[in-house]
């Protein structure tokens, strides 16, 4: 008698892994995809901050030499940087250079990040500043 209701009780669930399984899917592929846009996102502001920090180097170093020339050189670096590290990650960049102001100079990158969700638009922004280098030679003021 025992074993009847063994069986009884197993037949009334025959169909719930697949109703479990039809209502988590779409559940798992979405947090499967939101992990994806998190890293893409993360990892295109990471290049986006890395070039910014680049073309604010070369801006430093050359902004007392060139005092007009270093937009062009601080610019090649930043376009240098993204295609190397995310050409496909970071797109549309717009790339502003800071004016000098109280010696400092500067690099400001905004652009578009890819989107693994339809219609869902993604920006991130980078900026680095730092002082003007100035090569002083001894005794000089």
């Amino acid at each position: 008698m025992r074993r009847r209701v063994e069986a009884a009780s197993t037949r009334g669930d025959s169909g719930m892994t697949a109703i479990e399984f039809v209502l988590l899917t779409p559940v798992l592929f979405f947090m499967i995809f939101a992990t994806v846009q998190f890293a893409l996102y993360f990892f295109a502001d990471h290049v986006a901050q890395a070039a910014a920090q680049a073309g604010a180097r070369k801006a430093r170093a050359t902004a007392d030499e060139q005092p007009g020339a270093w937009r062009g050189e601080a610019q090649d670096v930043v376009d240098s940087y993204i295609q190397q590290l995310g050409p496909q990650l970071v797109l549309g960049p717009n790339v502003k250079m800071l004016q000098p102001e109280q010696n400092k100079v500067g690099v400001e990158i905004t652009a578009r990040v890819p989107t693994v969700f339809p219609g869902l638009n993604l920006t991130v922004h980078a900026q680095s500043v730092g002082p003007v280098e100035r090569f002083v030679k001894e005794g000089e003021n």
